[in-house]
């Protein structure tokens, strides 16, 4: 196998909700990399299976003692954490009410699900990677946390924490040899986003509308946003910090 294609050989990735969509690509692409790689979610991973490569860790990102845990776990089975994927994340309620109908609780589990956990997660690995003399943080913000939308206001807030968090960790951890960085997708043809088509009156509608606002005129897939993410987790995006990196098709540059 090419050096490339052994480009994380030796290293130890956490992903949160990795069980499906852009995080099961992503570890699928760690793995074939030649990582070892620690997956928390609260369902077990898609079509991978756990071995002597792979730790599945049942795991509320919402909670520090589960983020913790996971790292704990991953620690005790291969010592080391040098690259950390926070990509646990929810639309909200589906759908999306007004500001003004926005229930209390779906503000709160939004925000924690989509930017505590990024948060807490970091927390409880960035010791560990000082420790042991550097690391890679990759955080999974959205075009939303860039620009606005309608009646997503719980969305917006929690993505742009997560741009600005991105910047801030960034400034605060390059010192230590730990880079931050963060994904900006649009529309992606994940789970998520088909469990919000099945809510629409036309699905088939809805999906073109969506292309519609895609100056490359097609929905992204998990893997071109997982192949960005595998880009800034390595050496190749070595001079790469506080960056939020743009995977919408276009949709930014409009």
């Amino acid at each position: 196998m090419s050096a490339q294609g052994q480009r994380f050989a030796g290293q130890v990735a956490i992903i949160t909700g990795g069980s499906s969509g852009i995080g099961r690509e992503t570890a699928s692409g760690l793995l074939a990399g030649g990582a070892q790689v620690a997956i928390g979610d609260i369902r077990e991973p898609q079509e991978l299976s756990e071995n002597d490569k792979i730790l599945f860790v049942s795991a509320d990102m919402r909670r520090a003692r589960d983020c913790r845990e996971l790292v704990d776990r991953t620690l005790e089975r291969w010592g080391r954490v040098d690259i950390l994927f926070n990509n646990v994340g929810t639309p909200g309620r589906l759908p999306r009410p007004p500001l003004v109908e926005l229930p209390e609780e779906d503000w709160d589990d939004t925000i924690a699900i989509n930017l505590k956990s990024v948060y807490l997660c970091s927390k409880a690995v960035v010791p560990h990677m000082i420790e042991q003399g550097g690391g890679v943080i990759v955080n999974n913000a959205s075009m939303l946390g860039i620009v606005g939308l309608p009646e997503s206001a719980a969305y917006c807030a929690s993505k742009g924490g997560v741009v600005l968090l991105t910047r801030s960790m960034a400034l605060e951890l390059i010192e230590h040899n730990i880079r931050v960085n963060c994904v900006c997708a649009s529309f992606i043809d994940t789970p998520m986003f088909r469990d919000w088509l099945k809510l629409q009156p036309d699905p088939e509608a809805a999906t073109r509308e969506c292309v519609s606002k895609l100056p490359i005129g097609r929905l992204g897939a998990p893997l071109e946003v997982a192949k960005t993410v595998l880009f800034l987790a390595s050496e190749d995006s070595s001079y790469l910090v506080g960056h939020a990196l743009y995977v919408d098709g276009g949709y930014l540059a409009q």
